[in-house]
């Protein structure tokens, strides 16, 4: 077995017992981003010499004190980050020729906890521009690639950090998800991806596409590393306003308390027509895995699910128009200027920096929000949003945890949907509902299709319920091997 290999908690293991040097392991990491970074197109930016500059402090912090007390489980693990995090000294594009040259001064509050940690940060995750994609082909920097299969997609959008953490570029990394940007990539990539509930970790510093759904989490090898990235990034901030302020459990203490006497619930909705054979086969043979680890199996219903899709993008749009009004070419942003005018200036400066995708998604969120239209459009959806959001606390009144699909098919092909968004759009249709209520879920691997791509299964948290969730992934990652699959690349 490889050092590339190994887990965060594995890793820490051995870095404490000075069984290997985070040295060694930024440099066999390093070196596997160089030979395989050509075919996936994981990584926008690499940064060796901070990354090796990070490691050296480790070692020394590991070679004077080990012993004398207890480290934290970070410390000298390298990481690398989606391209969406501000971090200072090192380029932040967002995917996008609007931010090409963009370094920021200032570390988001994510990135320095992580340093502050004692993590090694590798290098900047590809993704789709402005995290608006589901397939990771909306990037400026080019589409990253499946390491399972290189003529498929990872997911989107933070495919980088699923294709990453697949590929063994990275032992975890970080991502954003805004409508399933986590939990997709790792369905697609046969990884863990984890969404907090809306709050518990602090935006500061994450390039915004739609603030009320945005949310930053782990993408690892498995679910106890899951739980030690979560538990690093997770917390009250005061720079950001919509951090909430409640404790931080430690949420490794009840992984191994099994799944006897959890109530589980399948809500009708998500086992749909369209849902592809083989995902239905995996997710029904992981319901029976969980029968008979004791837990209850109980049908629910979320009615209002029909209309998630449709919401979302009336939401998400609308705060995009407005979060993205600042890339004028004067705030910030590429400019382009010939001289001709303000407005000219405005008008070519955003139509050089931003892609087809950002400019729809603009379009639409404008015309959402424009006189008129306010109503029967915008306010209309953040109604039905409210009736999604209590669909999911009356389910959580009988039960303890979800369990659904992550997506309707494994991945499809480079291309395939690129010139139809409305199928691209519907690849969310599992994990956005989420997003709307605000509450936490994530994905872990629960099978394989015939042609051999990772198949993800999703489980959904109350409010602030990610203890639960960990819990119950755990149970079932210790009773079956998907996590330990890996691709030939």
């Amino acid at each position: 077995m490889q050092l590339t290999d190994l887990t965060i908690h594995a890793l820490h293991d051995k870095l404490i017992k000075r069984e290997l040097s985070s040295m060694d392991l930024t440099e066999a990491f390093l070196a596997r981003i160089e030979a395989s970074n050509p075919q996936i197109n994981a990584f926008i930016t690499v940064c060796p010499e901070q990354a090796r500059k990070a490691a050296a402090e480790a070692d020394k912090l590991l070679a004077k004190e080990c012993g004398e007390r207890k480290f934290g489980l970070l410390t000298g693990i390298p990481l690398a980050l989606k391209d969406i995090f501000v971090t200072e000294g090192v380029r932040t594009t967002c995917a996008s020729k609007m931010l090409d040259n963009f370094i920021p001064p200032y570390d988001g509050t994510a990135v320095r906890k992580l340093k502050e940690s004692g993590a090694v940060i590798l290098g900047k995750l590809n993704m789709d521009e402005f995290a608006m994609g589901s397939s990771n082909e909306n990037s400026a920097f080019g589409p990253v690639r499946n390491p399972w299969n290189l003529d498929c997609v990872p997911g989107g959008s933070s495919g980088g950090s699923a294709a990453a953490v697949a590929a063994l570029q990275t032992v975890a990394a970080l991502g954003t998800d805004t409508g399933g940007s986590i939990r997709q990539p790792a369905s697609h990539c046969g990884v863990v991806g984890l969404k907090p509930t809306y709050g518990r970790v602090s935006r500061y510093g994450v390039i915004a596409y739609a603030s009320s759904l945005d949310q930053v989490g782990p993408v690892t090898r498995d679910v106890e590393d899951a739980a030690i990235l979560l538990g690093a990034v997770a917390g009250y901030d005061n720079a950001d306003s919509t951090s909430v302020n409640a404790s931080v459990p430690d949420y490794r203490k009840n992984l191994k308390k099994g799944v006897k006497g959890l109530r589980i619930g399948l809500p009708k909705e998500y086992f749909i027509d369209g849902l592809d054979a083989e995902v239905k086969q995996s997710i029904e043979a992981a319901i029976q895995t969980y029968r008979e680890l004791g837990a209850e199996i109980v049908d629910v219903s979320l009615p209002h699910t029909p209309y998630a899709v449709a919401c979302y993008y009336l939401i998400a749009t609308a705060e995009a128009s407005s979060n993205l009004a600042r890339y004028d070419g004067v705030r910030y942003g590429k400019r382009v200027d010939d001289g001709k005018g303000l407005i000219d200036m405005y008008m070519q400066s955003r139509a050089a920096g931003f892609g087809d995708e950002v400019k729809r998604r603009i379009m639409l969120g404008t015309y959402a929000l424009s006189s008129g239209y306010y109503d029967a459009y915008y306010l209309k959806a953040q109604k039905v949003r409210t009736l999604i959001r209590q669909d999911f606390l009356e389910a959580f009144t009988g039960v303890d945890v979800l369990l659904t699909p992550v997506a309707p098919t494994a991945a499809f092909k480079l291309s395939e949907k690129a010139e139809d968004p409305l199928q691209m759009y519907l690849s969310d249709i599992f994990t956005i509902p989420v997003n709307l209520a605000g509450t936490c879920a994530m994905s872990l691997p629960c099978g394989h299709s015939g042609a051999g791509l990772p198949i993800g299964l999703q489980l959904v948290g109350k409010p602030f319920g990610e203890e639960t969730i960990l819990q119950a992934a755990y149970a079932f990652e210790q009773a079956t091997d998907w996590h330990k699959k890996a691709p030939s690349i």
